[in-house]
């Protein structure tokens, strides 16, 4: 098969890239090659920002692809240029969503694909209902959409935490190596799926041409869940150093840290349990056998030996400790 990815070096879709090359699949990535990766085996590149439509357009022609894989759409208006884009280019459209985007309060769990996407809190989840509904409303069968929600995956460098510098973890490495508190919000109690990006790939792979698919929709997620004070345990436990956790209310939070109401209330607040039935009957290669606790391990490891990845937010540090004397 075809395959073109929209993006293809990012957190999950290098492992499903990974993943389709073993199946020796030809596999192709329109991306801005701003980002190099390894893999082991030669992929094909067309350079180009996706929402310059006329560029993308001239390197689609004479291509048909089997299968399209967006990665990068997140608007109503995204998947609208994707169907200008790819209508008459692939048989299959495979749209990246969210698992965050069911309703919330989460109203059962597990977590089943009947529970309606209605969340107010996150304008991010909210956005990836309404591409969902533009898609599945085309019902076009020249142009057929698989909608795959993945919920909270993780590689060897992803560190787990409801409350942290995205773009700066090392720092609250850097605060449990210095003995300084690390807040958990709430009672750290609740419930927690973490879904390893190579198990991930494996089921994710499996509806690439797979008709079972047309026009519907599953979420994709392991069957490891830990609460929120295992996994930050399993990093204390890596680090070799004694708990320092201090409790903090979501909404106490929220005074300090506004802008994760959304990420907070709308997603990591609540039990994340999963009942993945509906991607089992179409993925016979679903799997879920890596435990979190096992890969943080590594994650440590690779912060603390390379030396470019050990940069410290120091806004977001003042605003922490603020918060910490504040509850205090």
């Amino acid at each position: 098969m075809k395959i073109l990815f929209i993006g293809g070096t990012g957190l999950i879709s290098t492992a499903v890239v990974e993943e389709a090359l073993q199946r020796d699949y030809d596999v192709y990535l329109l991306n801005r090659g701003h980002k190099d990766v390894n893999f082991s085996k030669a992929v094909k590149t067309l350079i180009a920002d996706i929402n310059d439509e006329q560029r993308v357009a001239e390197l689609l022609a004479g291509h048909i692809f089997d299968v399209v894989i967006e990665f990068f759409a997140f608007t109503v208006e995204h998947v609208q240029r994707d169907y200008r884009l790819f209508k008459g280019k692939t048989k299959q459209y495979i749209f990246i969503s969210s698992a965050s985007a069911y309703h919330k309060p989460i109203p059962k769990l597990p977590i089943t694909e009947d529970i309606p996407l209605e969340n107010p809190y996150w304008g991010y989840s909210q956005n990836k209902k309404y591409a969902e509904e533009y898609l599945l409303s085309l019902k076009d069968e020249d142009f057929n959409v698989t909608i795959v929600r993945p919920s909270h995956t993780y590689n060897d460098q992803s560190l787990v935490f409801q409350l942290k510098s995205g773009n700066h973890p090392y720092t609250m490495i850097n605060r449990i190596l210095k003995d300084k508190p690390i807040i958990i919000p709430d009672d750290g109690k609740s419930l927690w799926t973490l879904t390893y990006n190579k198990d991930f790939a494996k089921g994710f792979v499996d509806i690439f041409g797979n008709e079972k698919t047309y026009q519907n929709y599953y979420h994709l997620t392991s069957e490891k869940v830990y609460t929120w004070n295992q996994i930050i345990q399993s990093m204390y436990d890596a680090l070799g150093k004694k708990p320092n956790i201090i409790y903090i209310s979501t909404d106490d939070i929220l005074e300090v840290f506004p802008e994760f109401k959304g990420e907070l209330y709308g997603d990591k607040k609540e039990d994340a349990v999963f009942d993945n039935s509906k991607i089992k009957e179409v993925a016979p290669n679903y799997t879920s056998t890596t435990e979190y606790t096992d890969i943080v391990k590594h994650v440590i490891n690779y912060y603390l030996t390379h030396k470019e990845a050990q940069s410290i937010d120091h806004n977001f540090i003042d605003r922490y400790d603020k918060l910490i004397t504040m509850h205090q």
